[in-house]
């Protein structure tokens, strides 16, 4: 199971850099192109709560849930 972030896609939709979206969620450079790139294991709901408000987006818009064929996840949990 993989979930796969989509920040990049929607900034280009909303002609936003790294810098500014930066300046107006309150996170780093680095942590936000580490978002960016989906080089992260996880995000803070408050982080994601500020990214889709600055972006004016949902959560769906930036997470997108690939099936790999891989889930850990039986039917008796």
């Amino acid at each position: 199971m993989s979930i796969i972030l989509r920040l990049d896609r929607v900034m280009a939709d909303r002609k936003i850099s790294l810098n500014e979206l930066s300046e107006r969620v309150g996170v780093s450079n680095v942590n936000l192109s580490k978002l960016k790139t989906g080089k992260v294991s996880a995000i803070r709901f408050s982080t994601l709560n500020a990214i889709c408000s600055a972006l004016n987006c949902q959560p769906g818009d930036l997470l997108e849930f690939q099936d790999d064929g891989n889930s850990e996840l039986t039917d008796e949990q």
